[in-house]
Order: structure tokens, then C-alpha cells, then sequence
């Protein structure tokens, strides 16, 4: 049975390996542990820079992904960005992503602030656009474009 919860400092170490084996496996880059840590607890100290999701099986994480917001002054209200998607292999195809994702609807509409969801993915990475599709969501008109200076 998988449960999803909200994330808490006592996972901050999951919530790294997570990160740094979906970075290595979908972009083949190496991080920095120190750099990650730091980035996790930062969220997880202050909620205004995001929000982790947990998934877990039998009392064990198996999944995460985080939401940041972005303010839509056309809206006058929040898209949520789904964003540090990762679900271990051996709980793929489990629907951990489809009840991460639900989670996250039924949050963002229950907020009463939040007009959509969003995310990027690899362009290339076709088996989560397929879940993604499934799940509604639909191909938008925007390119995203970066100026990166993090060298990661």
C-alpha cells in the first residue's frame, strides 16, 4: 500500500539520494552530496521555497517529487511546478507517480489559490511523458529556455 505524506527533516538523507540518482540516471551528472543536503533542508526550513511530497510502501520512501509556486499576475493566482521527480525502480509502474500526482492536485485545489500544474521534462525521456499524458496532462505552447550558472 503506498501513502503519501508531506516531507520532514528526518528525510532530508532519502530525499538526496533521491535527487542524486535521478540526476545521475536522467542526466547522467554526479552531485555534490554537500550542495544537495543543503538544498533539501533549505526547502524543508522554509516552506515558501517549495514543498517535498513522499511516497511510501510499507512504512519506506519510494518516491518523491517537490512543488515550487509561481506567481500568474494574468491569473491572479499560482501554477504549482512539479519538479525532483523520482520513483525508485523497483516501485515503477506501481502508480507511485499517479498517487504522488494526485496528492498534489487535490492540495493545490484544495488551497483554493492555485490555477494549474506544471512541469518540464527531458525531451527525450518519452516513458514519462506517456504517464503524464495519462494522467491529463497536456503538451503546453511554451519552450523553456535556461541561463544556467550553476555548472551542474
Amino acid at each position: 500500500m503506498i501513502i503519501i505524506r508531506n516531507a520532514n527533516k528526518e528525510d532530508i538523507s532519502k530525499i538526496v539520494s533521491f535527487n542524486s540518482a535521478m540526476a545521475l540516471e536522467t542526466e547522467n551528472k554526479e552531485l555534490e552530496s554537500v550542495i544537495v543536503t543543503q538544498g533539501v533542508a533549505a526547502v524543508l526550513n522554509n516552506n515558501t521555497l517549495g514543498q517535498y511530497f513522499i511516497a511510501e510502501c510499507d512504512g519506506i520512501p519510494v518516491g518523491q517529487l517537490m512543488i515550487t509556486k509561481e506567481w500568474s499576475d494574468w491569473r491572479n493566482a499560482e501554477f504549482w511546478w512539479i519538479q525532483s521527480v523520482y520513483i525508485q525502480p523497483d516501485h515503477r509502474k506501481n502508480n507511485v507517480y499517479k498517487k504522488l500526482y494526485s496528492e498534489v492536485v487535490k492540495s493545490a485545489k484544495d488551497s483554493g489559490k492555485v490555477c494549474g500544474i506544471r512541469l518540464y521534462v527531458d525531451k527525450n525521456n518519452t516513458i514519462a511523458q506517456k504517464v503524464y499524458s495519462k494522467l491529463g496532462m497536456n503538451k503546453s505552447d511554451y519552450l523553456f529556455f535556461e541561463d544556467d550558472w550553476s555548472g551542474v
